[in-house]
């Protein structure tokens, strides 16, 4: 079996978020040529692929969309580039290519989703088979080294504010649409530096960033449009910090401007349990693979955020890469952490029956 044609094809077939198409078509046909039992797009548009017909389900849930950017597909020294490699192409096919080499197991169902919309802070695919499923287990497709799992994601908000107020001619004092913007964004930024005092690890902190700013005027009104997204660790949920955050935007306006504000894309922080039957398969399968396992805790977010509440099952996220090349023009997998990691994920499949 050729598993690096599998993610090399699934590189080539370019799938940014809402524009899957292609590269679902492409993983569906690959899992039935491979032997998958059943192989289809779901309703939601995800590649779904299962094994074995047991009571209880494995689930391991990769993403099958990325962000843009076209990243030519080539291997250079063992090291196989292109967009999706890490995250998260690289972890979907590892699942694809070990749940065929484990084969079926004994009163299992094993199945293998490639979700849309993961990138686009919607994540489609994910919502929609947290409703179709009901996991004894489920393993999360993102990059986390072939020899580490991760346990814990935080959450996210983002914010969309606007900033508008009437013209007036450049040589008067008072401040315009973007200098009121960047008040406002210097009040966000320091109440979340008074927030993070004696959070030493960044999954505890509040970190925030301005993502976007631009201008525009139409000969009345000037208005400042910026963008501000927030990590959030568990004890600072989306609700708690809109109640904190918009406060700070009113109160940094002046009297002649105005603002509008729209939230999006937020998920509350989840971090799984350490000692369950899913991290004991994976530290053995690491160890049988002469690794030497241990767990990361991420400043992002994933679709563990979104089916770990409904699923209320032991949970972990894991796949070949490093994170650190995610989203960049770099981005790029070592073709010998991808083997490992397909073994890593057949060997965990291999022991379902031998960890209760």
């Amino acid at each position: 079996m050729d598993f690096d044609a599998l993610l090399v094809g699934l590189l080539e077939n370019v799938s940014f978020s809402r524009q899957e198409g292609d590269a679902t078509a492409y993983l569906v046909a690959q899992m039935a040529a491979l032997g998958y039992d059943q192989a289809f797009i779901d309703a939601a548009g995800n590649a779904v692929g299962t094994l074995g017909t047991g009571e209880r389900e494995i689930v391991l849930l990769g993403h099958i969309d990325t962000v843009p950017g076209v990243i030519p597909v080539k291997v250079i020294d063992d090291q196989l580039y292109g967009r999706g490699a890490v995250d998260a192409k690289g972890p979907l096919a590892a699942f694809t290519a070990g749940a065929i080499k484990a084969g079926a197991q004994t009163g299992w169902k094993i199945i293998v989703i490639g979700a849309v919309e993961e990138e686009a802070a919607t994540s489609k695919g994910a919502r929609y088979v947290a409703t179709q499923y009901h996991p004894s287990l489920c393993v999360i497709g993102e990059p986390s080294s072939w020899d580490r799992v991760t346990l814990g994601y935080k959450g996210r908000a983002l914010l969309e504010c606007r900033v508008s107020r009437p013209i007036s001619h450049t040589a008067r004092p008072e401040a315009n649409a973007i200098e009121q913007a960047v008040a406002i964004w210097n009040a966000i930024k320091a109440h979340c530096d008074v927030l993070n005092q004696g959070r030493e690890r960044a999954f505890e902190q509040v970190m925030v960033s301005l993502r976007t700013l631009r201008s525009s005027e139409d000969g009345f009104t000037e208005s400042a449009d910026m963008t501000i997204g927030f990590r959030l660790p568990l004890d600072v949920p989306p609700d708690a910090l809109k109640a904190q955050i918009t406060p700070l935007i009113s109160g940094s306006l002046a009297p002649d401007a105005e603002s509008e504000l729209s939230w999006r894309g937020e998920e509350v922080a989840y971090r799984a349990d350490k000692n369950t039957e899913l991290t004991r398969l994976f530290l053995n399968a690491i160890r049988d693979v002469d690794g030497k396992p241990g767990f990361l805790y991420k400043t992002g977010t994933s679709d563990m955020n979104v089916v770990a509440p409904v699923w209320n099952c032991p949970i972990a996220a894991y796949g070949p890469g490093d994170s650190a090349f995610d989203h960049t023009p770099e981005e790029h997998i070592p073709l010998a952490d991808y083997h490992r990691a397909i073994d890593v994920i057949a060997n965990v499949l291999r022991g379902l029956n031998s960890s209760a």
